[in-house]
């Protein structure tokens, strides 16, 4: 935070004379169909699931959901698709997806759906076509290199990152009638795509306006888009998600895309010339720590400002799209060790800044899982053991169960519970036009006290002032200066203990959040 001064201007973004677009208002919310609800007793979540639970979602105040993967997949998690326009059998048939769509928009809940297309399955058709030879028509289709190529290019291994673990990423094909290996930085079973292949683009830009025309989704959540492109090639993907952009906005006008790019602000910048939005990672793993620890380590709001104005030199409409934790990092439930307290703090931090922001499946419920990733991505928790007639059985949990989480239907009849508390947040957000505004400006506020982290959201000629206590102990934060607090009223108050006192303060309890408005 900045001690001592006064926030920091920044012009407010022109409003739009059109209605919002998707993802510039409302909260999102992730789900892994295969945990998530199972509506045939087969153990396995499908998409007649998710529809059974529209209301549910609806009641918690969710305005959009993003579904992993759908397809055709060999494995479990099916981020390695065989065909980009069916819908995997466990989960059902492209009608039940035509259902659960028509009944979410009767809700005014959209639909994302995850498309996968940095690489596809080795067991796509396309793939299998390709190691036949090369001059298989099919071939160019993907990433290939000799060993002598890979040397004088320095590629035959890469650095880990936060996104991938794969260090070897060229592979051999077992029997094939040529040398080269084939690029594929995730796994092996994942091949990438060659999208210097104009073929590839055309099969792409089609299957994606397939889905958004023919079935009418309302967007993607674009997985590995840095990856596009190998590492050594990156720049090239600027160049393709700008023609990407322009495809779907001509097949559905509004279309919403977030893209996966797990980098430095200054990196993320550039997609936002063809992506709407893209995920703030450092802000996850910010919020991470600084509520562990109760107090500002990581200078968070003076983080997000830096990085908006990044950002806003690049696409003055970006949307930051913002989460605690998703399907591919530690549930924030076992981050925190499930401490209620610091769910709660998590959850109001999330929901009050600005940008667009995710709902990671049962982190309203506080669920819990630790790496590998199948145990991040354990059966929620819809009742007790004993009721629970649609809970998902993929997997025997290791971490969320009735004796760690207490379990959805219990957590609805608790006033005091992590789930009550999420709705009533999401409530709020949704119901205040400047919370809700998810491209309003967010300003540093110049309060300055150990355990409190205060910052101004402004859209229009409106403005609110929200102070978070991230710690166990009562605070009687001062207003920089005293009359900032001369008009001011409490709006929103997480424990309904916060109130106004002498001397231009605010009284905010121990892991509490208190909004802020002045007269209109």
């Amino acid at each position: 935070m900045i001690a001592n001064a006064p926030a920091q201007s920044i012009p407010t973004r022109k409003a739009s004379n059109s209605q919002p677009k998707l993802g510039e208002t409302g909260v999102h919310y992730e789900i892994f169909v295969r945990a998530f609800c199972d509506s045939n007793g087969d153990g396995i979540g499908d998409l007649n699931g998710v529809t059974s639970k529209l209301d549910y979602l609806k009641d918690l105040g969710v305005s959009a959901i993003w579904l992993m993967p759908v397809n055709p997949s060999p494995t479990y998690h099916k981020y390695d698709v065989t065909d980009y326009y069916g819908i995997d059998p466990e989960y059902g048939t492209l009608d039940d997806f035509k259902r659960l769509l028509a009944e979410a928009h009767k809700r005014d809940i959209k639909v994302i759906i995850d498309f996968v297309i940095n690489h596809s399955s080795r067991q796509h058709p396309w793939f299998q076509e390709a190691i036949k030879g090369k001059d298989n028509p099919y071939h160019d289709w993907y990433v290939w290199m000799s060993q002598k190529e890979i040397d004088s290019l320095n590629i035959a291994t890469r650095e880990t990152t936060a996104d991938s673990g794969e260090r070897n990423p060229w592979h051999r094909v077992s029997g094939a009638p040529f040398s080269e290996k084939y690029y594929a930085l995730f796994w092996s079973g994942m091949p990438d795509l060659n999208y210097d292949n104009p073929k590839v683009r055309q099969e792409i830009y089609k299957a994606g306006k397939f889905w958004l025309q023919e079935v009418g989704v309302d967007g993607f959540r674009l997985d590995a888009a840095r990856h596009i492109y190998p590492d050594w090639e990156e720049p090239k993907n600027h160049q393709f998600w700008e023609e990407f952009g322009r495809e779907m906005e001509a097949a559905k006008p509004g279309v919403y895309t977030v893209g996966e790019v797990w980098t430095r602000a200054e990196h993320i910048a550039p997609y936002f010339r063809g992506l709407k939005a893209n995920f703030n990672f450092d802000l996850s793993l910010a919020l991470q720590e600084i509520v562990a620890k109760e107090r500002d380590t990581a200078e968070v709001v003076t983080m997000l400002v830096n990085n908006h104005t990044i950002f806003r030199q690049v696409n003055p409409r970006f949307i930051d799209a913002t989460m605690l934790t998703n399907h591919d990092q530690n549930r924030i439930g076992s981050v925190l060790k499930g401490n209620v307290n610091h769910l709660k703090v998590a959850a109001s931090l999330l929901l009050t800044l600005s940008g667009n922001p995710y709902i990671y499946y049962g982190e309203e419920i506080g669920m819990l899982g630790m790496k590998p990733d199948e145990y991040i991505r354990e059966p929620f928790l819809w009742d007790t053991k004993e009721k629970d007639l649609q809970r998902s059985r993929w997997r025997r949990p290791r971490y969320s169960a009735d004796s760690s989480v207490v379990p959805l239907a219990s957590q609805q009849q608790d006033p005091n519970s992590l789930f009550t508390h999420y709705r009533k947040l999401i409530r709020f957000r949704n119901s205040h036009p400047v919370l809700n505004d998810n491209l309003s400006v967010l300003e540093a506020s110049s309060i300055q006290q150990k355990g409190i982290i205060a910052f101004t959201r402004r859209s229009g000629n409106r403005s609110v002032l929200v102070v978070h206590n991230l710690s166990k102990d009562g605070r009687d934060v001062i207003l920089y200066p005293a009359s900032a607090a001369e008009g001011k009223r409490i709006i929103f108050d997480t424990s309904g203990k916060g109130r106004l006192i002498k001397g231009g303060k605010v009284r905010v309890p121990a892991y509490s959040c208190v909004v802020l408005e002045g007269d209109k």
